[in-house]
């Protein structure tokens, strides 16, 4: 009787249990009959059945189990909601054709013109008797008396002058000879004139300045003993000046001479000058990989300083990509020679966006020239692309790091 009595006990508490059904659509059906195992490490992995991770070990972990759409069905695909777009920031922009516009972007100092510097030399030899331009960075003009030198050779010349215009009729070479020997020295026609007439002789010459500009050097003091030849002075007309800048060598294709350049001086911040490319360094430096690129600048207001860094920025059209698209820099992901974009697509309602690569042209600004693989109207993922990224690596599907 109470063998009887506890197989029917048992009967009662245990029967409902085992035989109970499991109900139609609840988790435990979906765990049983369409669950895909995977790693929590190692995404990639997927069992049809629980087990360990054949590369870590770790125990398979189910997937949840969503209603498949053909978008699900594309391995390439990355499906989210709604709100997992909104939560990543996930935006979007349509891929349009624009004006293929580069700039580019250069740094330089202002320097003086070489063609416009000179030399104000001796043009006999003597000493300095007096300086009247005595420092650096004063502004002289043609014509003005820069010194006096003295020189015993001048009142020799002097007195042949006087003896030879005495016989002019008779030798009018040795006359002519005499005179052209002083017109050589720099004296000027009513200064000759001058010494015929009263028959007085000069103690010294001027030193009349040859151009006008900017003391930029001086050679000399007073009481100095110099040679015919010997350079007094380095004048710098700053009329117009030299803007030298840095050009790295990839930027060289896209600089060209005649073309405009817009610049800033450090110095004077917000106030735009305007300049021409004129020259261009036919080799790069080997150490800097650089070359300069020299542009001419009208300075007749004299804000352009020699030494002043400045920055400047060259527009220039690309011919030749007028129908290629262009995408924004934040859209592309670059691994190794691999640019990658996610497009999204308009087979589905939600959020779901496909890897695709992408071949890249010249850099615009803050965007891409695009060679292939996109086409205008398109709609790339711009913002929150690593987000997109980070979901498909998740998921085990191609991404930027697995092909």
């Amino acid at each position: 009787m109470a063998l009887i009595a506890g197989l029917f006990l048992g009967w009662l508490l245990f029967h409902p249990e085992r035989t109970a059904a499991v109900k139609p659509g609840s988790e435990e059906e979906v765990v049983q009959e369409d669950t895909i195992w995977t790693c929590s490490m190692h995404p990639q992995i997927r069992m049809p059945e629980p087990g360990k991770c054949p590369i870590c070990g770790m125990d398979l972990i189910p997937l949840k189990h969503t209603e498949q759409t053909a978008m699900d069905m594309d391995n390439d695909a990355i499906h989210m909601t709604p709100d997992a777009a909104q939560l990543a920031n996930v935006e979007t922009t349509v891929v349009t054709r624009q004006k293929p516009e580069k700039e580019v972007r250069l740094y330089g100092k202002v320097e003086p013109d070489e063609r416009l510097l000179q030399s104000q030399v001796a043009h006999i030899a003597g000493r300095i008797e007096n300086l009247s331009v005595n420092f650096t960075g004063e502004t002289v003009t043609a014509g003005q008396v820069l010194g006096q030198i003295y020189s015993p050779e001048l009142v020799t010349a002097q007195q042949e002058l006087l003896e030879a215009a005495r016989v002019k009729d008779d030798q009018p070479a040795l006359y002519k000879a005499a005179r052209e020997k002083l017109l050589q020295w720099k004296l000027t026609e009513n200064q000759v004139s001058e010494i015929e007439t009263t028959g007085r002789t000069r103690n010294t010459v001027d030193i009349v300045s040859n151009t006008s500009g900017v003391i930029i050097a001086r050679k000399v003091n007073k009481g100095d003993y110099v040679s015919q030849g010997s350079i007094l002075y380095e004048i710098a007309d700053l009329l117009k000046v030299w803007i030298v800048f840095d050009a790295y060598e990839s930027d060289l294709p896209f600089l060209q001479s005649g073309e405009k350049v817009s610049f800033e001086l450090k110095a004077m911040p917000g106030v735009n000058h305007t300049g021409k490319i004129i020259f261009i360094d036919p080799v790069i430096d080997p150490l800097t990989r650089i070359a300069g690129v020299r542009a001419e600048a009208d300075n007749r207001d004299g804000n352009l300083k020699p030494g002043m860094f400045a920055t400047g920025i060259v527009s220039t059209v690309l011919k030749g990509y007028e129908n290629n698209p262009v995408i924004p820099r934040s859209s592309v992901l670059w691994t190794g020679r691999r640019s990658v974009v996610y497009v999204k697509q308009i087979d589905s309602e939600d959020p779901v966006f496909k890897i695709r690569e992408v071949e890249l042209g010249p850099e615009l600004g803050n965007g891409y020239l695009v060679i292939s693989g996109l086409e205008e109207g398109e709609e790339i993922v711009t913002n929150g692309t690593f987000s997109v990224d980070a979901a498909a690596q998740l998921e085990g599907k191609p991404s930027m790091m697995n092909h």
